[in-house]
């Protein structure tokens, strides 16, 4: 007698047509099961077919018995990709896109009939409801969302890779002169998070990264920090994940930061005291009165208030990293150097401040050209 198969691992029969088949129970993308076809011209590739979908079954990988819709399969793939996968950052963004503008455009689409025409569309529609940066966004969510599915199985192609995404024009970045940036120092001397943002003009920092700094990172007598932690906000917690690269990064530290942080240690030490019973230890560098985190927007709060207060032209805390940056291009530091330091992970995001920077550069030599071609009277 031939083995009969374990419950749930499905069999295979032969059709009156000659062909054979096989039905297994797979779960669905909302949760439930629903039985599964699959056929082959003999029984050893319906047989290997079953196994297939068993082994799927088995893991937990939803094999839809009908084209799933993108209002099935976005809310899975947000769980079980995203969420297990991505930064809470990524999960909390991409799932704005999805709630926003996917489910409400796209929803009553399914995966295998989405054409690229309906992606047109789509993007169509978000950039006039919203802007052309919000649709590219949307598109690269839909672009990973679709190449999930591929990989599962659930469709053969991503229409979202076959239409290319609105084109942006970038904001121009006008960091502060070297002037202008002294200004702010001077003016920030004696706020308590003076220190902070020493290290986002010197050292380019993130704004997570710099409230995710914590003491036993830092160690002023050898003058190097070690960059491995940022504290974000999402969804209303506070929370310390890796950094944006995923990798530690120890940048030396310049005279201006070791006396700003050897500074800002004293005040500290002198918050701890006057907190007693109610300090909380955390080890961060930068702390509320009572030892806690401090909150990514009032770092940026009060940034935004001394630079009024020092009568600045309106930037981001994050162009920060933009003058840094143009300030070691300017000074001659390769590339590749300045990419260590702001923690790029690709060259490119460093060379296209290269670039920029370079052009002055370019200019002042070319500007030669006027002495060396004159003609000889």
């Amino acid at each position: 007698m031939a083995k009969r198969n374990p419950n749930g691992a499905g069999t295979v029969t032969k059709r009156k047509d000659g062909r054979y088949q096989a039905a297994v129970y797979v779960p669905q993308p909302d949760g439930t099961s629903a039985r599964k076809f699959v056929y082959g011209k003999t029984w050893d590739e319906c047989d290997g077919k079953r196994k297939e979908l068993v082994e799927r079954a088995k893991q937990g990988i939803a094999t839809p018995t009908r084209s799933a819709k993108l209002t099935e399969w976005l809310p899975y793939w947000l769980e079980h990709f995203v969420a297990a996968e991505r930064k809470k950052t990524t999960h909390a963004k991409y799932e704005t896109h999805v709630r926003l503008y996917l489910l409400p455009l796209l929803g009553t689409k399914g995966l295998e009939s989405l054409s690229p025409r309906d992606v047109r569309t789509f993007l169509a529609k978000v950039a006039k409801k919203s802007s052309a940066a919000t649709a590219k966004e949307s598109h690269r969510v839909l672009r990973s969302a679709l190449s999930a599915a591929c990989r599962d199985e659930l469709i053969v192609r991503n229409v979202a890779m076959l239409v290319q995404p609105p084109r942006v024009t970038s904001r121009e970045v006008k960091p502060w002169t070297l002037a202008q940036t002294r200004t702010f120092l001077s003016t920030a001397r004696a706020d308590p998070l003076y220190a902070a943002f020493v290290l986002a003009i010197a050292l380019g920092m993130r704004r997570g990264e710099i409230i995710g700094l914590r003491w036993s990172e830092v160690d002023l007598d050898d003058r190097v920090l070690v960059v491995r932690e940022q504290v974000q906000r999402v969804r209303g917690e506070l929370y310390a994940d890796t950094t944006k690269s995923g990798k530690r990064r120890p940048v030396p530290l310049p005279r201006i930061c070791v006396a700003a942080l050897r500074w800002h240690r004293l005040r500290q030490a002198e918050a701890r005291r006057a907190a007693g019973a109610d300090w909380q230890e955390t080890g961060y560098v930068f702390t509320t009165r009572t030892g806690r985190p401090v909150e990514p927007s009032n770092l940026y709060r009060s940034f935004v208030r001394l630079s009024k207060t020092a009568g600045l032209p309106a930037v981001r805390l994050h162009d920060a990293r933009h003058g840094c940056a143009t300030l070691l291009v300017a000074s001659g530091v390769p590339p590749r150097v300045v990419m260590e330091i702001l923690g790029h992970s690709q060259i490119g995001l460093t060379m296209n401040v290269y670039t920029h920077v370079a052009q002055d550069t370019q200019r002042e030599a070319l500007g030669n050209m006027d002495r060396l071609l004159k003609p000889q009277h």
